[in-house]
């Protein structure tokens, strides 16, 4: 036997069970046999028992399942998306993200450089014509010099080119 299971009571074995089960205290509390009306206190003082916080550990870690999780969740976000239930579908790619081990925002590395190295990745793979069309669709305007009336003079495709120093594909040596 294991030493966790003598020094834990009756009560605090079911409560560490059901907190695996639940993920909540106060819920654990309620079937571990607890009161209903100090489930809640009693559920925040199980679990600052270091005791107990070992055992619900140790049962976490004997958890097996025959669910392939990836899958469950992805057949969750169909039935989710297909039936209209966009907050559904929303939570599940959280939870796809988050078992895939993708990264936050806050984990990535936005420095100038890296920055800069993407995007000229970006671009090598879009290709000139679109660069150029992508261009022409945004919100400012790349001037070369302004003339002596003052106007300023709106720049050509070589002048675009310059002023953005953009690398043609064919001299790319490292796409991102």
């Amino acid at each position: 036997m294991d030493w966790y299971l003598t020094m834990l009571n009756d009560k605090q074995e079911k409560f560490a069970q059901a907190y695996v089960l639940h993920r909540n205290a106060t819920e654990a509390a309620r079937a571990a046999g607890y009161a209903a009306a100090s489930a809640y206190n009693q559920g925040y003082r199980l679990l600052q028992s270091d005791e107990i916080t070992e055992r619900i550990k140790d049962l976490e870690q004997e958890l097996e399942t025959n669910v392939n999780v990836i899958e469950e969740i992805e057949s969750q976000y169909t039935y989710a998306k297909a039936n209209g239930h966009t907050n559904s579908a929303i939570k599940a790619l959280e939870l796809l993200s988050r078992v895939r081990g993708a990264n936050s925002d806050v984990n990535i590395n936005l420095d100038e450089e890296t920055l800069e190295s993407a995007i000229v990745g970006c671009l090598n793979v879009l290709g000139e014509e679109k660069i150029y069309d992508l261009l022409s669709k945004c919100d400012f305007t790349i001037y070369e010099d302004e003339e002596e009336n003052g106007e300023p003079e709106s720049v050509t495709e070589e002048g675009v080119e310059e002023s953005l120093d953009i690398p043609q594909p064919e001299e790319a040596t490292s796409p991102v």
